[in-house]
Parts: C-alpha cells; structure tokens; sequence
C-alpha cells in the first residue's frame, strides 16, 4: 500500500460534546478523507477522551505544517493533548540487549520479513556476545559495557550513540535498571518485557521459584519504563497455562516464547500510533 499521503492523528481530551464532529469536520474542511477511528471515553461526564484517526490528505508533507498551524486552534478550545504523524516516516528504533536473544531475534526477524514497518537503527548491548548476528543484517552494533561503578559513563555513551537518532527504545532483555536521568529524554518511548510473575518472585531464578510454587499460569508484560521499577503503563500481556508435568525448563521455554511475542506486539502498536497514555495507564486502540 502506497501510504505517502496517510497521516494518523492521536488526541487526548477531556471529554465534551462536539469533539469528534469538530475534528471530522476539520479534517474534511482541509481536503482530508477518514480512513479509520477509534476513540473512547473514561466518563462522558467529566472523564477524559482520547480518539486515533487515519486519514489520507493529497500532498501531505507539503501541506502538514499548514495542518497543524491550523489544528492549535482546535487543540486550545478542548483542551487536548495531540499529534499528526505521517505513516511514510517510519520510526527509527534502538534494542538494547544483554545476553538473552529470544526477544531480540523476533524483532530482526519481523523487520527483515516487513512485517516491523520501523527502521532499526542500532543494536546496543552490554555484551559483545549478539555482534556477529546482528551485524550480518547490516545493523550497527555498539558494545557498551556497564559495571557498578561505569553505569553513569556507560549512560552517558549509550545517550551520545542515540541522541537524534532514534524515536523509541526497546529494551528486549536488556538486564540494566535505566536511570530516572536517561529516562528524562525518552519518556513513554522506552518499552521493557519481563515475565509477569512480578511482584511474586522477585530475584533470581524466578522460574524455579514458580516451579516450587506449583505454579498454573505463567506469561509475560510489556510495558513504557518509567522511574518505578517494572511499573509503568502496560501495554500489552499474554499467558498460558502449565501444570504440575512441566519442568524449570519447560517453563523458561514457555515463558521466552511468551516474551517474544508480546514484545513485538508492544513494538508494532507503538511505531503505529496506537498507544495514548494517561497518567499510569495506556489506551491501546488494536
């Protein structure tokens, strides 16, 4: 599909009437035709509103900023919170990774397919251990090790290797806690997937903890990082049920599986401009 004239637009608003007839009619004014909306209401009464909309509009690119210009006036009578993005300009992404490459493969595999409609701009890890794999798909790979006491240096070059360069972060394994400093430049751009025993079984081995527990579900969590640990808005989970039968490594078989898979969904519903956020909760329009 040719989508050099296809544009998304988000919006987050308290909610009121005339919000959606308001943008339509703005949208149609403008030479714009609505291919696709969503929206939803926390409370019509006093809650907050948030709406997508895909539309194509004839020489987007020449007329975007004319749009927006345009658009503020809307924006500042309701209230709203809101961007245009052009589907054309695809989102430059970074994985960090450490030593796991389940999560990290997937994502490689997807964007080498076509299936990612992303650019991966860069692989960065603390080990060299993925180097050879990533850099035969033509990905720079930077190697940046970090230890007790080189965190701060080692953020300081990761921030440096970024900086202007990509639009979100996925952290596919990557085994480092992200300081509230490097989370500053990205905020609700940074994705993290870890298994969803969290709070349970915290530390290591958290599957042979299940596994002692005799633990029935098992899964996995997606979500923006934000300064609380393994707390930020959920985007996206999966799970599936074990019994008794299945064995430590069954388990971290099932949950990598997991893992994998609800990452990448978490990936392309962000780089497709599905995802708002309020407060510490997302509205996820798939």
């Amino acid at each position: 599909m040719d989508n050099r004239n296809r544009a998304r637009m988000l919006i987050s608003c308290p909610d009121q009437a005339g919000i959606v007839a308001t943008v339509s009619q703005f949208l149609y004014e403008h030479g714009a035709n609505i291919v696709q909306s969503d929206q939803y209401t926390m409370d019509p009464e006093g809650g907050m509103f948030f709406m997508r909309i895909e539309f194509d509009l004839a020489h987007l690119s020449e007329l975007h900023p004319k749009l927006e210009q345009d658009f503020a006036v809307i924006a500042d009578k309701f209230q709203m919170k809101w961007n245009i993005h052009e589907v054309s300009k695809k989102k430059r992404l970074a994985i960090f990774v450490s030593k796991e490459d389940h999560c990290l493969v997937e994502l490689l595999w997807q964007w080498q397919a076509g299936d990612l409609d992303a650019d991966i701009a860069m692989v960065v890890s603390n080990h060299n251990d993925m180097r050879e794999y990533v850099e035969q798909f033509g990905i720079p790979y930077h190697h940046i090790p970090v230890t007790k006491d080189s965190k701060e240096e080692a953020e300081r070059q990761q921030l440096a290797v970024v900086d202007g360069q990509v639009d979100v972060i996925i952290l596919a394994r990557y085994m480092q806690i992200i300081s509230p400093k490097f989370l500053e430049h990205y905020a609700n751009r940074i994705i993290n997937i870890h298994h969803s025993f969290l709070p349970a079984f915290v530390g290591g081995k958290p599957y042979a903890q299940a596994y002692n527990r005799g633990v029935k579900i098992i899964g996995a969590t997606a979500h923006y990082v934000t300064e609380e640990l393994d707390g930020g808005p959920i985007i996206e989970q999966d799970v599936q049920r074990v019994s008794h039968r299945d064995e430590v490594d069954e388990l971290k078989r099932i949950g990598r599986t997991i893992e994998r898979v609800v990452l990448a969904r978490a990936v392309h519903w962000h780089i497709e401009d599905r995802i708002l956020v309020h407060q510490n909760k997302t509205v996820v329009f798939n």
